[in-house]
């Protein structure tokens, strides 16, 4: 299958797409993205992804903020151009090149690629996965905390050394010993019949699928906090999952070789997962 690349508002075959060696993506990592999920062609909630990179852009002080119009069109052109049913869509934009002129109007660099959608094993989803703490701290000063930065070195880093271990994902936890979010996704714990998750002041990037599930639980009845949690409060879990736009909700059974609760998938995640898809089925999936 051929892939597509949308840059900067022109489609173009993967092979023909060019960016500068000056661009600042390239040079000094400075760049956003987000990672999105087609379902039949449709974008599940395109919208919030677009409002946090363009927020995320702002807070950072980027001298000109993406248009959102503009993003979206890239964003469509590539998902258009790609047949297959279920699609990762990738929208990373630059401050661009760095050797333009003093005089030079500032012109941000926008790429859009899709691919199809490569899914989880369904096992995982059926009997759960183990994760382990992330030898690396989540540093509280940081700027770009809380924000989706093509700045991804460390997270890659713990992700391939969390698979070494055979586990899925890599938690992230402050220097003060508390839940962060995972290397790639957010995480949830069911405790006392509550579904918890950090605050987004932890600082944790503010998920899509998290704040849809904390949007589901609510009108599922389940009480939804969000506290800063220790491992021991993991520990003492009766459930756990992680989130987030590819892997939709996942359980977790087990941190390292210590198990979640009875092992096994709870009922909280069951309900939550089955809203999710009963969501997405609704806005993306048919006519």
């Amino acid at each position: 299958m051929r892939h597509w690349v949308s840059l900067n508002g022109t489609l173009l075959a993967a092979e023909e797409a060019r960016v500068s060696v000056f661009d600042a993506g390239f040079m000094q990592g400075i760049g956003l993205f987000e990672t999105m999920r087609a379902y039949d062609g449709r974008i599940f909630r395109l919208q919030p992804h677009l409002d946090r990179l363009v927020n995320s852009a702002r807070v950072l002080g980027w001298s000109v903020l993406p248009e959102p119009d503009d993003l979206e069109e890239n964003v469509r052109q590539v998902v258009s151009a790609t047949p297959a049913a279920d699609t990762r869509v990738r929208l990373t934009v630059t401050t661009g090149s760095l050797h333009a002129e003093a005089s030079d109007t500032p012109q941000l660099t926008v790429v859009a690629t899709a691919s199809p959608l490569e899914k989880h094993p369904d096992e995982l989803y059926t009997q759960g996965v183990s994760v382990v703490i992330s030898a690396t701290r989540q540093n509280p000063t940081d700027p770009t905390n809380g924000h989706k930065t093509t700045s991804y070195f460390a997270r890659l880093a713990a992700l391939r050394a969390a698979h070494k271990q055979a586990a899925f994902e890599a938690l992230w936890f402050t220097p003060d010993g508390f839940l962060a979010e995972g290397s790639i996704s957010s995480v949830f714990v069911v405790r006392d019949e509550q579904l918890l998750t950090p605050p987004l002041d932890t600082p944790v990037l503010p998920g899509i699928t998290r704040a849809t599930l904390m949007e589901f639980a609510v009108a599922l009845d389940i009480p939804v906090r969000e506290l800063p949690l220790t491992l021991d409060d993991l520990r003492a879990s009766e459930e756990m999952f992680l989130t987030n736009s590819m892997m939709e909700v996942l359980p977790v059974v087990r941190i390292a070789r210590e198990p979640i609760g009875n092992e096994k998938i709870g009922e909280t995640t069951r309900k939550l997962a089955v809203a999710y898809t009963e969501l997405v089925n609704q806005e993306c999936v048919g006519e």
